[in-house]
């Protein structure tokens, strides 16, 4: 790769010579572009599952089922978009998982 001597700009190959794209040098001999680039192995990504790693918040909440007092909780649209959003609980003792609308 060549630079060129006026603006120090990478010389590239013109149609009649070589030369300058930014300050319109020419260049007498023929400019020979040669690129390479070294690739690193791929690292192995971890994936997490859903079923592996329950990550929800817990908040302060009464289970309908054995009366502990926390709770995950999550939302999710189940109906129209033009509606609220479904809230979703799950006890951290037994698992009983149950829904509120509002």
């Amino acid at each position: 790769m060549e630079f060129c001597p006026k603006c120090g700009a990478v010389l590239v190959q013109k149609r009649k010579n070589d030369g300058c794209i930014r300050c319109n040098y020419a260049s007498k001999s023929r400019v020979k572009l040669k690129t390479s680039e070294k690739m690193d192995e791929k690292k192995e990504i971890a994936v997490v599952k859903d079923k592996d790693v329950e990550i929800y918040p817990i908040i302060d909440g009464e289970c309908k089922k054995c009366g502990h007092n926390k709770v995950y909780f999550w939302t999710m649209q189940t109906r129209a978009s033009d509606e609220s959003e479904t809230k979703f609980f799950k006890c951290t003792k037994c698992d009983f998982t149950w829904r509120e609308y509002r």
